[in-house]
């Protein structure tokens, strides 16, 4: 029973057949690019200097056709700022899915992970779309492309992280001396 949820849909399968179809509303001249065909060493040899490789693979944006909170990201989808954005990263795939009436518009990018279980990658990042304007979904679509994938940090303290256990061990009030007054 892997896989499935509530009335016996596979999720999975239904995410997947999402992820494949890729839905342009848009009049003008759009083919279906294939992930095979697109470009991922940009810079050169995969481990040469100067090649870099992007960090996300793949950006996923949800809209739908009827709900008002939707009304910006389809401007966007529209405007030649998706089209300039989607040829300026050829290494990235761009695939736009059309949401139930009921869901707010989302951007998702999911990211490559370097660790020994890639396949089990975790490394994603969802921005609600929710009631913004057109350019403003630009700016949080760049915002996913320009990212990292890794969790945000705080700066407020540095934190210090080491292979090796303290030499002196973690100190404690409990362990100290008492001092007599």
């Amino acid at each position: 029973m892997a896989g499935k949820r509530g009335g016996g849909f596979d999720i999975g399968m239904i995410f997947a057949h999402k992820i494949l179809t890729v839905l342009f509303v848009l009049s003008t001249s759009f083919s279906r690019i294939l992930r095979g065909s697109l470009s991922t060493t940009p810079g050169g040899v995969s481990g040469t200097p100067g090649s870099f490789h992007l960090p996300l693979r793949k950006l996923v944006l949800r809209y739908s056709q009827h709900n008002p909170s939707s009304a910006g990201t389809r401007a966007f989808l529209l405007s030649s700022t998706f089209l300039q954005l989607s040829k300026k990263y050829p290494s990235v795939e761009f695939v736009v899915t059309e949401a139930g009436n009921a869901k707010h518009p989302l951007v998702t990018g999911f990211y490559a992970d370097n660790s020994a279980a890639a396949f089990r990658s975790d490394k994603r990042k969802d921005i609600s779309l929710a009631n913004l304007d057109a350019g403003q979904v630009g700016a949080k679509v760049q915002r996913v492309v320009e990212a990292s994938g890794d969790k945000t940090k705080s700066l407020k303290r540095r934190t210090t992280l080491s292979r090796n256990e303290s030499a002196r061990g973690v100190w404690s009030q409990l362990h100290d001396r008492k001092v007599d007054i």
